[in-house]
């Protein structure tokens, strides 16, 4: 085997016709024949240019609705034949085979009609099988045929043919068979993903995961660490699709923390209001709602000032120039919100490094969705949390039931307490977290420290009580013991948010009453490691 061929016969036959005419008028002017099907070979006639149809080459035409049409030892032959093989070269002598030294294929649109809300038949319809195959085979004999999935990977593919005078290396076709084999997989993984769903199988017994590289990160969470951002194909608000309109390139962990802080602010209606959600560490360290977004930015501030340097923040709203004058007065590194003012993107341009992005909307916290995490040898999967809590689906378990207002705190908590990692407490008061205490190993420390931060920002406002005085707390998962639960009431909280279903529930109980807490359980807890 030499390590350079030539490319004398391509097959076309494409979904997406991007640059698809300017690939053909380039093959051809190398002599290069041309291959096609359908709609793929009728654009390129169109374009004046000589086209031959597979079903001339097979001797069979496209039939039932298209289904069969390169499924052919003339097609599949061509692209499998080993060129440096006696008995294979004679077989396609036998048989009349001509070999195909390029294959341009991308799949039928299987994940769009996907996104899109399709009906299962219609869906089923444009799951791809020809394509697939072809690629596969052509993936397979890559020390003899270029096999190109990506429309972007056209112009590589002419430059690597000027530059080897109509030949390609075989370094390059390896790398075109290593993005042809992803691609089929990330296809199939579509394909297995959707009907799991449609089938409502909870633990499918094969579950494909895929990505598509969106960017090479400079480093991980840590410089020494090499890192990537991968696209899994769907339409959900967030991150992974705004449009950056300004700033420095995100890093993995601006990444992480805008994700953590954009699926926050979206369990706030902007029906109901302006809502900000500054984030550290992938944890909140300010949250608030406000008659205006400024107000509601100034609250979620102000809850952790210390922390919020250096912070992302996540909007409800659109982001105004008021705002954006508060937010560029401290250090930020990234603001994500569905939209912006023309006014509040010149405001952001004074600070070049700050990273603005822009989405089309709100993710819906109800989304379904699956998660994964790799372990050691595995991988765990499970339901996004889309758990919630409405006023009704709460029971009062204390002789002093919540008033409105602080019925209004215990749930605004509970949706924070929701995205906060475990252990979780967070203080609440009109509308605005006070003190949180995440990821500790004991509860009891987690509402200690939620309070001692509480305590340090009243300080610094220069208030005479800490700002968890009056406020009401939200436990993500049940009080084990009443120490935890008395901190709180320590630190000033008069009501409390938690799931219940410790076998301690009544010390729990009983020692709220002593306290003159009002207590509520949800019968649901937001585990969040």
């Amino acid at each position: 085997m030499t390590d350079f061929h030539p490319v004398r016969r391509a097959l076309l036959s494409v979904s997406d016709k991007t640059g698809l005419v300017d690939l053909g008028k380039a093959l051809s002017a190398r002599g290069v024949e041309l291959l096609s099907t359908g709609g793929s070979a009728k654009t390129l006639r169109e374009a004046g240019l000589d086209v031959r149809d597979v079903a001339e080459v097979t001797g069979f035409p496209e039939m039932m609705d298209g289904r069969v049409k390169t499924l052919h030892p003339m097609v599949h032959g061509g692209l499998l034949a080993l060129r440096d093989n006696d008995a294979h070269l004679a077989a396609m002598e036998t048989h009349g085979i001509g070999a195909i030294d390029l294959l341009v294929v991308n799949l039928y649109p299987f994940e769009e009609t996907v996104a899109k809300g399709a009906d299962y038949d219609t869906c089923i319809e444009n799951i791809d099988i020809g394509g697939p195959a072809m690629i596969r085979a052509a993936a397979k004999n890559h020390a003899f045929v270029n096999v190109v999935v990506d429309v972007e990977d056209y112009d590589a593919l002419l430059a690597e043919l000027e530059a080897n005078d109509g030949q390609t290396s075989y370094a390059f076709r390896q790398g075109l068979a290593q993005n042809a084999y992803a691609r089929t997989a990330a296809y199939d993984a579509a394909v297995s993903n959707w009907m799991a769903g449609a089938l409502n199988l909870q633990a499918p017994r094969r579950r494909a995961v895929a990505g598509r590289l969106a960017q090479t990160l400079r480093y991980g969470e840590n410089p020494h660490q090499e890192a990537a951002f991968y696209l899994d194909g769907s339409d959900r608000s967030g991150v992974a699709t705004a449009r950056q309109v300004q700033g420095k390139e995100l890093s993995y962990n601006n990444i992480n923390d805008t994700d953590a802080a954009f699926e926050l602010v979206s369990e706030f209606d902007p029906a109901d209001g302006p809502a900000v959600a500054i984030i550290k560490h992938a944890n909140p360290c300010g949250v608030a709602r406000g008659a205006t977004l400024k107000e509601a930015y100034q609250k979620a501030f102000d809850c952790d000032r210390t922390s919020a340097f250096g912070g992302i923040i996540a909007l409800n709203m659109p982001l105004d120039a008021d705002t954006a004058r508060e937010i560029v007065q401290i250090f930020t590194e990234v603001v994500i919100a569905p939209g912006a003012s023309e006014e509040a993107v010149e405001v952001f341009a004074t600070k070049k490094n700050l990273r603005l992005l822009l989405t089309e909307g709100l993710p819906d916290p109800q989304d379904s969705a699956f998660t994964t995490r790799q372990v050691s040898g595995g991988m765990l999967v499970q339901d996004k949390d889309v758990g919630h809590r409405d006023m009704a689906d709460l029971k009062v378990v204390t002789k002093n039931a919540p008033t409105e207002d602080q019925m209004a705190d215990l749930l605004f908590a509970w949706k924070v307490a929701k995205h906060v990692k475990s252990n979780a407490i967070v203080y609440v008061k009109d509308g605005q977290t006070v003190g949180v205490g995440a990821g500790q190993m004991s509860r009891l420390d987690s509402a200690t420290i939620a309070g001692v931060k509480a305590q340090r920002m009243a300080e610094g406002l220069e208030l005479p009580e800490s700002l968890a005085k009056g406020s009401a707390v939200a436990s993500d998962a049940f009080f084990p013991f009443a120490d935890g639960l008395l901190e709180a009431a320590a630190n000033g909280a008069t009501c409390v948010i938690q799931p219940g279903g410790s076998m301690r529930d009544d010390e729990v109980i009983k020692a709220a009453d002593e306290a003159g807490l009002a207590m509520v359980f949800t019968g649901m807890r937001h585990f969040r490691h």
